[in-house]
């Protein structure tokens, strides 16, 4: 019988993968690029394949060793039947991701929007552990959202729900991956940012930013360094990311009166408490002070971990049913 666990966080632009024992530890991990260019969906799949693969050679263990292998990824996602229905950051469409890998490793495989699994995780094993109304908004390449209701994670009707980071907070905004304009996450994911700075280079502005930019991928590091440098067009763009969050967070507050706000991802995560500090000075200014006296914002406390262990305890959730 196995004994250990395969966890992923698929993203836009890289896969991590981690081997978790049954003590719940972390005993062995992997991260790969993603190039998620055109069609070519065969391309993730070879290379979340091959992560597994590695993975278990690496740590000297056979699949017969693993119970079950279970995964976020980016999009509105079938979770019974493991389909990804659409990824604004992915080449997937009606994409039987479950029906693949269970075929090529034969073992119960789980999948959910990254970041439902995401503040899944961070609602079983980090900051906001032991609370029962949460938001948690993750920055990233693109912006997913997660919400705990009443002690359970609220997903809607289909699965479907939770598309915070496309709430329409400008109509005539910048467009989104999604295909609407003026999405939160338009203005304040990292895919934001980016065309940001890519408009005011474009303008004749320097920018340290251009050269990873041209690229086509910007890491959330460079940011950082950037922004760092006092880079211009870096902090205005952070600038602006970090509004528009607050917007949307504040949005959230009046709907939801959640215990807390968690804040995750890639970008958050390298920025430190950047975005946490902007944030807090704005967001009073976008909600009711009633609802928010009683609302803390905090960084996510698993930090690039996060998603892994919400995929984890999925399994032990899918597992019992």
């Amino acid at each position: 019988m196995g004994k250990y666990y395969i966890c992923l966080d698929i993203g836009g632009t890289k896969v991590l993968g981690a081997i978790f024992n049954n003590k719940r530890e972390i005993v062995h991990r992997i991260k790969k690029k993603t190039k998620a260019g055109g069609d070519d969906s065969a391309n993730i799949e070879n290379t979340i394949i091959n992560l597994v693969e590695e993975l278990l050679a690496e740590f000297k263990i056979s699949i017969k060793d693993v119970i079950a292998i279970a995964a976020g990824a980016p999009g509105v996602i079938n979770i019974e039947k493991g389909i990804v229905l659409f990824s604004p950051n992915l080449p997937w469409r009606n994409y039987e991701i479950k029906k693949a890998i269970e075929g090529k490793f034969k073992v119960p495989f789980f999948i959910g929007n990254d970041v439902n699994v995401g503040v899944y995780g961070e609602w079983k094993y980090g900051a906001a552990k032991g609370l029962t109304q949460v938001v948690g908004l993750f920055v990233g390449t693109g912006m997913g959202a997660g919400l705990i209701l009443d002690g359970k994670l609220y997903t809607g009707h289909g699965d479907k729900g939770a598309e915070c980071g496309h709430m329409i907070l400008n109509p005539e905004g910048p467009k989104c991956n999604c295909g609407q304009r003026g999405c939160l996450e338009a203005f304040s994911s990292k895919q934001g940012i980016i065309d940001y700075a890519r408009t005011q280079a474009a303008r004749g502005r320097k920018t340290a930013l251009e050269k990873a930019i041209k690229k086509g991928v910007l890491k959330s590091k460079d940011l950082k360094a950037a922004y760092d440098a006092n880079d211009a067009v870096a902090i205005e763009a952070v600038d602006r990311a970090c509004l528009y969050l607050a917007i949307g967070i504040g949005n959230l507050i009046n709907t939801f009166s959640p215990e807390m706000v968690v804040l995750g991802g890639g970008v958050i995560e390298s920025m430190g408490d950047v975005f946490l500090e902007k944030v807090l000075k704005d967001v009073d200014l976008y909600c009711m002070p009633s609802i928010r006296d009683t609302v803390t914002i905090k960084n996510a406390a698993l930090g690039d971990d996060s998603i892994l262990y919400g995929a984890l305890a999925m399994i032990d959730d899918m597992l019992k049913k």
